[in-house]
């Protein structure tokens, strides 16, 4: 599996004008590539939750958030700009993201998958649970992984 190039770095926001750019790059590949509603990808959860973010150059490439709710964390808005695809940065942002969980007390993450992506998923042991069904017109499936 590839990794990130050398200077993408994976974290949490350094302010808020990375998460701004966090939630902008979100709303530009679900709401403008994959034609989500608005509605549906700002769901009153973002301060909930622990954002993370792939930074290259000062730019945000990247971005997931993780939503932990006593031993279970799901995680979610996987985002990754057109030229990171395929170069190991939604992979490093997983990586991450099951780090924070397991710091927050997660036992096991849970996530909805896009039906394209599921493979991404599995590659680092996550299983299928259940039957695809639909979300914001997108096939998903739901899948888990245990983390302790």
């Amino acid at each position: 599996m590839p990794e990130p190039a050398a200077e993408v770095e994976v974290r949490r926001p350094a302010g808020g004008d990375e998460l701004v750019a966090a939630l902008a790059l979100r709303r530009a590949i679900f709401c403008g590539e994959q034609g989500v509603s608005e509605r549906d990808e700002v769901d009153g959860r973002d301060d909930d939750a622990v954002h993370l973010v792939a930074v290259s150059t000062a730019r945000v490439v990247g971005t997931c958030r993780l939503l932990v709710e006593g031993e279970t964390a799901k995680f979610g808005r996987l985002a990754v700009t057109g030229t990171e695809r395929g170069r190991g940065t939604g992979a490093a942002l997983l990586r991450a993201a099951e780090q924070a969980a397991r710091g927050a007390g997660a036992r096991r993450i849970t996530l909805h998958a896009q039906a394209h992506a599921r493979g991404l998923y599995a590659r680092h042991g996550y299983a299928e649970r259940g039957e695809p069904f639909e979300e914001a017109g997108i096939a998903h499936v739901t899948m888990e992984k245990r983390l302790a």
